[in-house]
């Protein structure tokens, strides 16, 4: 099979010819029909001293041969897959809490992932994607369910205002579950113009540019006079938890879901002052996986905007460094 691999820290990926992947007791081998490209990818390969990893945690596909014990899988059959290879039977994972299992295996990190055209994972680890679901909209049910855990974290409430920082792929989601969750004001804030477009395409009643305005000023005055209850940090970038806690209210809840995997500063004293609420999202549970596919198979949600280029394994390396700066990409998928 080809697959795209790591070759050294902060070095584009080389395409490569590597032998087919054989499903071991309880995992299928999966065709990977479409997997997105995650900006936690793009910061993970100028760190990690990993090569010949195969990246790439976005993923869904068609089951091509089952190994020994797996029940309920038969080739042809279509999966998204959790972006997380669980144990299947610690607590965390019998309430759905995937991420809290203790020796979950990240796909793409600590395992192969997506960027290839087959890949190995554990049958427990596949959730059944309808007809209704294309390849397109299953690669984006994990980043999704990122997107709608972050929300659920900050336990917004009808009517309630919010900021989000970012209109990458999960910023924009973000913006989507907001209103989907009874938000009034939903802001994004992003400099980028295309995102901004995007963010209000997918739900965002306003946009600003960090750049040519205030943040905190252009906000509260969308809100009437009075800062938004939420703040959402979807960058990862250093600066932003202590950015989003300089334009917080008094009172008021941030929320962090960008991956940032640098050192970073901020004042606590800010955050003390305000009495802030400052909380983080990573990853998300069984069920919230399962509403987002749910949604998508009813056509309860339009999520077609996020995707913003489709691409093969050859354009990869080139596409992969090309997101590192500053684009008016938001959700690129290969389709080996």
């Amino acid at each position: 099979m080809r697959a795209a691999v790591l070759t050294e820290p902060g070095a584009p990926l080389a395409v490569v010819d590597l032998e087919d992947p054989t499903p071991t007791a309880g995992e299928v081998l999966l065709q990977v029909d479409a997997c997105g490209i995650c900006g936690s990818d793009l910061h993970a390969a100028d760190v990690l001293p990993l090569p010949g990893l195969v990246m790439g945690h976005e993923l869904c596909g068609t089951v091509v041969d089952v190994g020994p014990g797996v029940e309920g899988w038969a080739p042809d059959d279509r999966a998204a897959v959790l972006s997380l290879a669980t144990c299947g039977t610690c607590a965390a994972c019998l309430t759905g809490r995937v991420r809290k299992c203790a020796t979950a295996q990240m796909v793409g990190i600590e395992r192969p992932g997506g960027y290839a055209e087959l890949t190995t994972m554990p049958a427990r680890d596949l959730h059944r994607l309808p007809d209704a679901v294309d390849a397109r909209l299953g690669a984006l049910v994990e980043p999704l369910a990122v997107a709608l855990h972050t929300v659920q974290r900050a336990e917004i409430g009808i009517g309630d205002n919010a900021l989000v920082l970012g209109g990458g792929p999960i910023g924009a989601a973000v913006a989507l579950w907001l209103r989907q969750a009874g938000a009034h004001e939903v802001i994004v804030s992003d400099p980028v113009a295309h995102r901004r477009e995007l963010s209000l395409a997918v739900g965002a009643t306003a946009v600003i540019d960090p750049v040519a305005e205030d943040v905190a000023s252009a906000a509260a005055a969308r809100c009437g006079g009075a800062p938004p209850k939420h703040v959402i940090e979807c960058v990862g970038l250093p600066g932003l938890i202590q950015h989003a806690a300089d334009v917080a209210p008094v009172d008021g809840i941030v929320t962090v879901a960008g991956v940032c995997m640098a050192p970073d500063q901020v004042v606590p004293f800010t955050m003390m002052a305000k009495e802030l609420d400052v909380r983080f999202a990573f990853y998300y549970t069984r069920p919230e996986f399962d509403a987002v596919i749910d949604l998508l198979a009813r056509g309860r949600v339009d999520v077609e905007p996020l995707v913003t280029d489709e691409i093969g394994l050859d354009q990869l390396p080139d596409t992969f460094e090309a997101l590192k700066r500053p684009s008016e990409q938001c959700k690129v998928l290969i389709t080996p």
